[in-house]
């Protein structure tokens, strides 16, 4: 594959959005849809997860971090438990009763919104969470970056602030509520590692989640010199397309076929077992799925101890072995991410994997900081030279959690 770069489209890049400048457009935006201005504005945001994919369902180990890129709501409460919902990015909105959410219904984006209402009006009732709603959003939809989780987390945070039952919810029962509102509304069976994240960052650190009782470990960024690359490969990534939940489902069908809880529980020494081997030949695609999530969990720790010991080249070798078992064992990259890897990779960048659920979405790639620009104009000609899109690139960069937006433009 040529590398040339004449010719070739500049990456485009996305930035963060400002807060000032969106609280300024939004509040404006709201009081012309709405006829009132909001209580507040809050956002929060999309994540990269470094390493550890498709092991948060299984019991296993992440390390997430929060995207300085958001998505921001502005928010008023109602006291008729009607829900008006709007976004600046979709032409239809949504209008119903809060007890009137269900399974399904609302369809579509506003189903992150109304869920999430839904769900905490079973704590203090459905006439408390009645809201209008505007939605901004600055997180690149159907990248892998959890832009639904970063919609359904803006909106929680905003019932918490504004309903007197629930400011004193802690956070990890907003995670809990975010979740079930993509599982039980919006029919998304996601395992809590993007709101949890989303609700729960700490700035400038990553977080070694641990999916059993989803405790949180703050992990500082370590590696002076060094970015993180995001690829937006502009091939369209859904979670509620089923081949996610098959995934998932396999592993369920293999953790009980072994006996245990979680597949987190099976010992990596146990896959050279024949007695495993044997048990798992029943489960299609059994052996390679839980081959998968064994050895990434066993990724995740040794990246920790990459970053705390400053080991860049450790920390991309681990990366790259982890898109490794997740296109071949667990399926679940393709053309293009496979392409933005490859790409960043023969570029110079020390490490690269798809990033998010998979089936499409983004790639996230370690790069020496002087190299960033480089390595992205390399990535987009290896698309030109395939005839593809050309992807939006972003540098990730650890972020602070979801809150209210404070500016000192008037709302």
């Amino acid at each position: 594959m040529s590398t040339s770069t004449e010719g070739a489209e500049p990456p485009r890049w996305l930035r963060p959005a400002v807060d000032p400048e969106v609280a300024a457009g939004l509040s404006g935006a709201f009081r012309d849809r709405f006829g009132r201005s909001p209580d507040g504005l809050w956002a929060a945001p999309g994540r990269v997860n470094l390493i550890g994919e498709h092991t948060d369902y299984n019991g296993g180990y992440a390390l997430p971090l929060a995207l300085p890129h958001r998505t921001y709501a502005a928010v008023r409460r109602r006291d008729d438990g009607r829900l008006r919902l709007a976004s600046l990015q979709a032409r239809e909105g949504w209008e119903g009763s809060v007890d009137s959410v269900a399974a399904g219904r609302p369809q579509g984006w506003a189903a992150y919104v109304a869920g999430v209402a839904h769900v905490l009006a079973e704590r203090v009732g459905p006439g408390q969470v009645g809201l209008d709603v505007l939605v901004d959003g600055h997180v690149p939809l159907g990248a892998g970056l959890s832009s639904s989780a970063a919609l359904s987390c803006s909106v929680a945070v905003a019932l918490r602030d504004l309903v007197p039952g629930l400011v004193d919810l802690p956070v990890e029962e907003l995670v809990a509520a975010c979740v079930r509102a993509e599982n039980e509304v919006a029919g998304a069976a996601t395992g809590g590692m993007d709101q949890t994240v989303s609700l729960r960052a700490v700035d400038e650190h990553l977080l070694l989640l641990d999916a059993r009782d989803f405790t949180v470990v703050p992990v500082a960024w370590t590696l002076p010199g060094h970015e993180l690359l995001v690829v937006d490969t502009r091939a369209h990534h859904s979670l509620a397309d089923g081949q996610y939940a098959a995934r998932r489902t396999t592993c369920e069908r293999a953790a009980a076929a072994l006996g245990v809880g979680s597949l987190r529980e099976l010992d990596p020494a146990r896959l050279q077992d024949a007695d495993v081997r044997r048990v798992l030949a029943d489960v299609p695609d059994g052996m390679a799925r839980v081959r998968h999530v064994v050895t990434e969990n066993d990724r995740v720790l040794d990246l920790v101890g990459a970053l705390r010991e400053q080991d860049a080249a450790r920390a991309g070798a681990l990366m790259t072995a982890s898109h490794a078992s997740l296109r071949d064992d667990y399926e679940v990259s393709c053309r293009e991410l496979d392409l933005a890897v490859d790409a960043a990779l023969g570029a110079g960048a020390l490490g690269a994997r798809m990033t998010g659920g998979g089936f499409g979405g983004s790639a996230v790639a370690l790069v020496a900081r002087d190299e960033v620009g480089r390595v992205a104009q390399q990535v987009v000609s290896a698309f030109a030279a395939e005839g593809l899109a050309a992807p939006h690139v972003l540098e990730a960069s650890p972020s602070r959690p979801a809150g209210r937006v404070v500016t000192d433009t008037p709302g």
